[in-house]
């Protein structure tokens, strides 16, 4: 039997890590998740705050010792003073991966206007596949289900395990080429 693939759920934010404010990002990513995929994982969620040096540290613990094959952050892509997170995804990654945040944006400005002031990345780093989605858990939805497709795929190319989604939820593609790897 293979084991879960872990997925990390890094929530960004000052006062949900000071127990000001409900989390609503983390749980939001963790259902979305739910519904996508088929195949057995579990999350390692975090809530920290908008300090990059910790933002950077979380990222590369997740990827480097906790094995998650994907990481999505939440939270601080935003241009105020103390959104980072992008900052500190670009200063861990090895690729950059930009046509995540180009189709993110893209789809977000369909819902409003101030998707423009949005930045999320998304990048590599060894064998996981890190994306920056906004803190908002409907543009959390909409981000999701435009990117998703593209990353089981992505993780395929990083021979980090197979994920399976629901297709009549958010299909997978691959192409015709790609084989399933066997268990």
């Amino acid at each position: 039997m293979t084991e879960p693939a872990r997925i990390g759920i890094v929530t960004v934010s000052d006062r949900a890590s000071r127990g000001e404010y409900e989390d609503k990002g983390g749980p939001a990513i963790e259902a979305e998740l739910g519904k996508i995929l088929l195949s057995e994982w579990e999350a390692v969620a975090v809530v920290i705050p908008d300090e990059i040096t910790q933002i950077k540290a979380t990222l590369v613990d997740l990827c480097d010792n906790e094995g998650c094959c994907l990481v999505v952050t939440t939270g601080g892509t935003g241009p105020a003073l103390r959104d980072v997170t992008p900052e500190a995804t670009e200063a861990v990654i090895h690729k950059p991966m930009p046509g995540f945040g180009e189709l993110m944006r893209a789809v977000s400005l369909k819902s409003v206007p101030t998707a423009i002031l949005s930045r999320q990345t998304a990048g590599i780093r060894g064998r996981s596949l890190i994306v920056n989605l906004p803190g908002n858990p409907p543009a959390i939805h909409d981000c999701l289900m435009a990117v998703f497709p593209a990353i089981p795929y992505c993780i395929d190319l990083l021979e980090g395990p197979y994920l399976e989604t629901d297709p009549a939820y958010c299909a997978a593609f691959r192409p015709k080429h790609a084989k399933k790897k066997q268990s």
